[in-house]
């Protein structure tokens, strides 16, 4: 997905198994952020960040949900460990992720493998991508403040 373009209506499942929609959160605007893997200390230092700032980006008119492809149950035990108050999508099949283009090739000590490439996507009260910050952008502790200025 590019700057411009509409992002899908179909977001997931979160870690209760409600689905949620773009349109969930019409004239909001909506900080869609994917990250590889629950309580790993780069994504806890992510999603930390973003819940720290919470009540900044409310009071800025944004919504906050998290992507990765760890289960529901994951996502219950990180969001409860960390006391986050946004939503995780569940995307084990990586749906949102591809479709999105946040699932690529990765490489760790020589090995290549497919996984989510950390990306974060503004998404616009209409709907439309404002914003998305690449794996190489995305400082981890200070990503609410990249987000907000």
């Amino acid at each position: 997905m590019e700057i411009g373009q509409k992002a899908p209506e179909i977001l997931g499942v979160d870690q209760d198994g409600k689905e949620l929609k773009l349109s969930d959160f019409a004239g909001k605007k909506l900080v869609l952020y994917f990250y590889p893997k629950d309580s790993t200390p780069g994504c806890t230092s992510e999603a930390c960040s973003l819940r720290d700032s919470y009540e900044r980006f409310l009071a800025q008119g944004y919504a906050v949900v998290g992507v990765s492809p760890d289960s529901q149950a994951s996502h219950k035990r990180f969001i409860e460990k960390n006391s986050l108050p946004f939503p995780l999508i569940s995307d084990v099949d990586h749906r949102l992720a591809e479709e999105m283009g946040a699932w690529g090739e990765k490489s760790m000590y020589g090995r290549k493998y497919m996984g989510i490439l950390r990306t974060t996507f503004v998404i616009g009260p209409d709907g439309v991508i404002e914003q998305i910050f690449t794996p190489k952008q995305i400082k981890v502790k200070e990503h609410a403040n990249q987000l907000l200025g």
